[in-house]
C-alpha cells in the first residue's frame, strides 16, 4: 500500500522549496492534495506539475509583484503532467513501491482504529448523527481486534472508505440547509481566483472535499482512512 503520509508531506515540502519560503498551506491547498490523492494522481506528476508552474513563472521577463501563493496555481500543470506520464506509459506505475508498506505495522493500525473509535464516541453529536457515529465506532473496534486482525490492508482500506462515506453522508443529511449553503459559499470564494486554471470536475471535487473537511472539523471527528494514520 502506498505510503499516504509521504504524499501530503512531499507535496507540501516541494511547493515550499520552489516558492523559497515557508508558506502554510490553506484549507484549499489541503483539499486539493486530497482530491489528487483520491483521483490516483501519482506523486511524481504532482511534483512535476509544481516544477513546471514555477519554471514558467521564473522565466517571465516582467513578473508581477504577486507570488504563487497556493497549489491551485499549479493545478493545470499537474493535470498536464498526468497526461504526459500516461502517454509515456509510466502513469500507471505505482510510485515508490519500495516504501509501499512503510509505517503500517499492525499495532499502529490498531491504535489508529481505536483512537478514531474513541473520537467518534466522544463527539458532540445528536440524533441520527450520534447513532451513526456510535455504530461506526463499534465497527472500528471489531476491525481492530482478532479474529479480523491483522487485516488485509486493501480490504481494510475499502471498509474504512465505506465507513468514511457513511459518516459524511449522515453529517450532510443532518446539517441545516443554511449552514451547508454558507459552507459552499466559503468554498466558492476561496476557489474564485483559481477557477480558470481548473477543470470543472476538479472544481466539483474540491468543493465537496472542502465541505467534508469543514463538517469534520466542526465536530472534531476523525478521518478513518489509513492515509490519516499518525506517523509518530
Amino acid at each position: 500500500m502506498e505510503n499516504y503520509f509521504n504524499y501530503f508531506t512531499e507535496i507540501e515540502e516541494h511547493f515550499q522549496r520552489r516558492r523559497g519560503s515557508i508558506l502554510l498551506l490553506s484549507t484549499l491547498d489541503w483539499v486539493l492534495i486530497d482530491t489528487w490523492r483520491e483521483a490516483g494522481i501519482p506523486l511524481e506528476a504532482v511534483l512535476r506539475g509544481i516544477d513546471t508552474a514555477f519554471d514558467r513563472y521564473d522565466k517571465r521577463k516582467h513578473r508581477t509583484a504577486r507570488r504563487i501563493n497556493g497549489l491551485a496555481w499549479c493545478a493545470q500543470e499537474v493535470m498536464t503532467a498526468v497526461e504526459d506520464m500516461r502517454e509515456a506509459s509510466v502513469g500507471a506505475a505505482t510510485p515508490r513501491s519500495g516504501a509501499a508498506s512503510a509505517g503500517l505495522e499492525w499495532d499502529r493500525i490498531a491504535a489508529h482504529l481505536n483512537q478514531a473509535a474513541a473520537a467518534l464516541k466522544a463527539a458532540s453529536l445528536t440524533g441520527l448523527a450520534a447513532q451513526t457515529a456510535s455504530e461506526i465506532a463499534d465497527r472500528l473496534g471489531i476491525l481492530a481486534t482478532p479474529p479480523g486482525f491483522p487485516p488485509n490492508l486493501e480490504d481494510l482500506e475499502r471498509n474504512l472508505t465505506v465507513l468514511d462515506e457513511k459518516l459524511l453522508s449522515t453529517l450532510i443529511a443532518t446539517t441545516p440547509e443554511a449552514e451547508l449553503t454558507e459552507l459552499r459559499e466559503q468554498s466558492a470564494q476561496e476557489l474564485a481566483p483559481w477557477r480558470r486554471r481548473m477543470q470543472a470536475l476538479q472544481i466539483r471535487q474540491i468543493e465537496q472535499q472542502f465541505l467534508h473537511k469543514r463538517l469534520l472539523e466542526k465536530y472534531n471527528l476523525p478521518r478513518l482512512s489509513l492515509f490519516y494514520m499518525r506517523q509518530d
